[in-house]
């Protein structure tokens, strides 16, 4: 029988590779299966760029035993054209998984910034869906017939949870705040104290987002100490604003002294001046009611005199991404006609999501229930302890010897800038190397293999120990889902 010629040949002298055609590879069976799925355009695309492949690879080894490498294959395994499809076949599947995929949050921040923030109650997403596959009356008067305004669909549910006048969303709250600024302040000087001066996520701090608006940014007082009078004595003919932003993010503690918003207030309304306030996280109902530590609520904020206050959909409202102003009508009327406003106005999908999150706050008994940051922020500790015993046998067996899972009491936190010195008691798994089987980087290894799985797994390394803290671990299906795919991990 005469032998089969390998479809893939080097000629080392002329340092050329043999490949076959193109067409060749197009005709095999599983690229035409491609082809029909796909289009002939990608799957072209493809077969090109694996025949491009093999010949680099091929020609590097080539020229490897040239060089006087160790003698190697220089083709490797026969390319014949249905392994050349069945590359193919693979790139195309490769290219078809999601960048943007479900993990699993074992980290024990709730609100991680990282993971997508706040998760939405399943009323926010059927009308996503909803909003998804119909059209929408997003600026449309459905009274009068004509055109509206989107802010219109949200606007009075912000003025009756908050008591303001008047309301306005934007993209996130550094959006908010940059409009509000840039309305109010432009080419004038703001007021803000020294000990307020945050930074928040990604290096964006409050200096350089009034430097872009185009305000001048007038600090008082001291870091840890400012008093009224140190406001009373930075107005001046430029003054614009006087902004009090809410320190979410972090705690100073000892000699301290700040000014209550009060007076904050009271002396803007002597000198004409508007006070502004930025909450960051800022939540619709009192925390203190379902056990987590007091945060100033938006409402108490506008009844203590702010005229304008911003906050995040995202965070502790538990809603989507999203920035939101309220205040005095007259002062949200001017920021609404800022051209900017239009370039960092929502889209329909969020006002979609932000209207029924809005909606449950009116029912505030029920939102442990109804709101998913809430229920996992107030999530039992005995029922992740409960979680934890379950789980950790399958998750011992599928590590085998080389380590050690026990369960373990943690602490959570909110995450994303909101209370931040204060702790959730909760429970998990703690996942350490056995010393006899220690090499290298143990945990390093074993948290890259939690996050190749099919859904990620994202835990976190402290006191020598890969901790996988159960808070966010929220239901039978979610649980069942992270033990069927324990047999798949490989350390």
């Amino acid at each position: 029988m005469n032998a089969v010629p390998p479809v893939v040949s080097v000629d080392k002298r002329r340092r050329a590779v043999y490949l076959p055609s193109v067409d060749k590879v197009l005709s095999d069976a599983s690229c035409l299966a491609l082809i029909e799925q796909h289009g002939r355009t990608r799957i072209l695309r493809a077969v090109q760029s694996v025949l491009w492949d093999i010949r680099a690879a091929t020609l590097g080894r080539a020229g490897a035993a040239e060089d006087g490498a160790a003698e190697a294959p220089l083709v490797g395994p026969t390319h014949d054209i249905p392994a050349i499809a069945a590359m193919v076949v693979a790139r195309v599947a490769k290219e078809d998984i999601s960048r943007l995929k479900r993990v699993f949050n074992l980290t024990g921040t709730v609100l991680h910034t990282n993971l997508g923030r706040a998760l939405l109650p399943d009323v926010a997403v059927q009308s996503v869906l909803q909003a998804l596959t119909s059209p929408m009356n997003l600026e449309f008067d459905l009274h009068s017939g004509e055109r509206g305004d989107r802010d219109d669909l949200v606007e009075h549910l912000l003025c009756e949870l908050t008591g303001a006048e008047a309301a306005t969303v934007v993209n996130n709250n550094a959006a908010a705040v940059l409009l509000l600024l840039n309305t109010l302040a432009l080419g004038r000087e703001v007021i803000v104290s020294r000990g307020e001066l945050v930074e928040i996520g990604g290096s964006f701090r409050i200096p350089d987002i009034m430097q872009r608006a185009g305000a001048t940014l007038r600090e008082t007082g001291a870091t840890n100490r400012t008093h009224l009078s140190d406001y009373a004595s930075a107005i001046n003919a430029h003054t614009a604003l006087m902004m009090k932003v809410h320190c979410s993010n972090y705690v100073i503690t000892g000699f301290t002294k700040s000014v209550a918003l009060e007076e904050i207030v009271e002396l803007g309304r002597q000198r004409n001046i508007p006070t502004a306030v930025d909450l960051g996280s800022g939540t619709l109902v009192d925390l203190v009611q379902y056990g987590l530590a007091r945060e100033p609520t938006v409402r108490e904020t506008v009844a203590a005199g702010a005229d304008l206050v911003t906050f995040s959909g995202d965070k502790l409202l538990g809603g989507p991404q999203a920035g939101i102003i309220v205040g005095r009508a007259d002062l949200i009327a001017q920021i609404k006609r800022n051209p900017l406003k239009r370039a960092l106005r929502v889209g329909k999908l969020t006002l979609a999501a932000l209207e029924p999150v809005l909606a449950l706050y009116r029912t505030p008994e029920l939102l442990p229930e109804r709101l998913t940051t809430l229920r996992l922020l107030t999530r039992p500790k005995a029922a992740m302890q409960q979680q934890a015993e379950a789980l950790a046998p399958a998750v011992q067996q599928a590590l085998g010897a080389a380590y050690a899972v026990s369960v373990e009491a943690m602490s959570s936190q909110v995450g994303s800038g909101a209370l931040p010195v204060d702790q959730l008691p909760s429970y998990g798994m703690a996942i350490r190397a056995n010393p006899e089987h220690k090499r290298g980087n143990a945990l390093g290894r074993l948290e890259r293999a939690l996050r190749e799985l099919p859904r990620p797994v994202i835990g976190r390394i402290a006191q020598d120990a890969l901790c996988l803290d159960l808070r966010c671990l929220d239901g039978d299906d979610a649980q069942r889902e992270f033990a069927q795919q324990l047999p798949l991990l490989k350390p």
